[in-house]
């Protein structure tokens, strides 16, 4: 049986059948600590060291969100069935004191994980509360119809994924199959300040004039950053209500598409990759008049530029979360049921193919 190399963070390793009875002795150690929770949160993880580095993160997380919970790291290739399981709190300090803390369950599983998921590691959810779940990596055949009907809200980031295309059609059936199911995409998230700013700058009404005379846009994203990239590119085309003119090409250095205008005029939309921040440029060129958005490598701020001519103005906006602990955080204070997403999705799968 594989195990973590290092539980020393996951508390204290008890047996499946007696976890609700420890958890009531952990509580019962030390009056000074109030148990809080206001939602259940599911991390799931295929990664080796994914329950050490998930219970860093929640202990973050739980500074500003109290929550019961429950870290599961999966090992699929062992040849030997197992569950081994940890309880925890992450406490905060008040006036000097532990004044309240979150439960942490962890679970280690490995080998053929048929059943066991549902029935034994959601069998310790708080019933009262809503899941959040938080998929890390790949959907592999465990996101079935018997995960997800227990989901309120589920978090992923597409960015992960190798084949996009896919694991969005497989969200797109848990969608469909429960009303209480919600889908939010950290790649998505991940634009939000960036959308904000490009808004902004077109409250100006150089810029807004310039927008249907566009030839050009140009975004620059990280390699590993593709869906984000396209999710930027299709709110972009969506607002301004450009419509698709060719199919994708290609090219050496990225992707290439062709949109048309309201007025019928063209315009080639370049996606370019490197090795530099999540998202690092959006420009937009019209023949009189330069829309642009860019971030430098690890600065704190977005730059906003408009330029007419010879003539250019600009400011500065927050760049916003990268992180992805970051970007859950902000998330969980939300609590919205992302409409806008749904509405872009379908566009930015098209520039999928």
């Amino acid at each position: 049986m594989t195990i973590p190399e290092n539980t020393i963070a996951l508390g204290k390793e008890v047996a499946i059948a007696s976890i609700d009875k420890e958890l009531h002795r952990l509580w019962e150690q030390d009056d000074a600590r109030t148990n809080a929770s206001l939602t259940n949160l599911a991390v799931y993880s295929e990664h080796p060291g994914g329950l050490e580095k998930n219970t860093q993160i929640i202990q973050s997380i739980t500074r500003e969100h109290a929550c019961r919970s429950i870290l599961i790291g999966m090992d699929r290739e062992s040849p030997e069935t197992s569950i081994t399981a940890w309880i925890t709190a992450h406490c905060h300090l008040a006036h000097g004191r532990k004044s309240v803390c979150c439960e942490q369950l962890s679970f280690h599983l490995t080998g053929r994980a048929t059943g066991r998921l549902r029935n034994t590691v959601f069998a310790h959810l708080n019933s009262d509360l809503p899941l959040v779940f938080w998929w890390q990596g790949e959907l592999s055949d465990i996101f079935s119809d018997r995960l997800y009907t227990l989901i309120n809200r589920f978090i992923f980031d597409s960015a992960e994924w190798e084949k996009p295309a896919e694991g969005f059609a497989k969200v797109a059936t848990a969608s469909q199959a429960s009303r209480s199911f919600f889908a939010f995409d950290l790649a998505w998230m991940r634009s939000h300040s960036w959308r904000l700013s490009l808004a902004a700058l077109f409250d100006d009404p150089l810029a807004l004039a310039s927008l249907p005379k566009t030839k050009e846009l140009n975004i620059t994203a990280h390699r590993n950053q593709r869906t984000t990239a396209l999710f930027v590119l299709a709110w972009i085309t969506q607002q301004a209500g450009w419509k698709r003119s060719l199919e994708l090409d290609i090219a050496a250095d990225g992707d290439v598409f062709h949109f048309e205008t309201q007025e019928g005029s063209e315009v080639v939309a370049k996606v370019s990759y490197d090795e530099t921040s999540p998202l690092s440029e959006v420009e937009l060129i019209a023949p009189n008049c330069k829309v642009r958005l860019h971030r430098n490598p690890d600065s704190e701020y977005l730059h906003q530029e408009i330029c007419a001519g010879d003539h250019c103005i600009g400011q500065r906006a927050p760049a916003g979360a990268d992180d992805p602990a970051q970007l859950l955080t902000d998330q969980l204070a939300l609590g919205t049921k992302n409409t806008l997403y749904s509405k872009i999705l379908p566009s930015m799968l098209e520039l999928l193919g």
